[in-house]
């Protein structure tokens, strides 16, 4: 059975954003902008990197780091139930079996009544 690409995730749905480092490594690193963190948009999923010299490799690697947070992951494993109609028919069980399942009563005169459907 071929796989089939439900959606892509970007660089273009994150929010970069390049910082100075701080800790040992002299000056150099005291003036340049290499920190990087990377922000998904939708997820809120955030990290960050500053292990190269390079801000490039760093908003690579931030890129990656965020895709391995257990916040992104969690989304991603939503957004794949909500694309392939699995949340809707969740939902859809859920309100039948509460339907079938759940019997409501009502006081009425210091006796509890069954009630057959709520009215809305």
């Amino acid at each position: 059975m071929p796989k089939e690409l439900l959606f892509s995730v970007t660089a273009s749905d994150c929010v970069f954003e390049a910082v100075r480092g701080s800790g040992p490594g002299g000056q150099k690193r005291n003036v340049t902008a290499s920190k990087v963190r990377c922000t998904h948009k939708d997820s809120g999923a955030t990290a960050y990197s500053d292990t190269h010299r390079s801000q490039h490799q760093n908003k690579r690697d931030a890129f990656v780091k965020m895709v391995n947070t257990k916040e992104f992951k969690k989304w991603h494993r939503l957004e794949i139930m909500k694309r392939m109609g699995v949340i809707t028919q969740i939902e859809e069980n859920v309100e039948r079996e509460l339907h079938l399942n759940t019997k409501t009563e009502v006081r009425v005169d210091g006796k509890w009544t069954a009630v057959d459907k709520l009215e809305d």
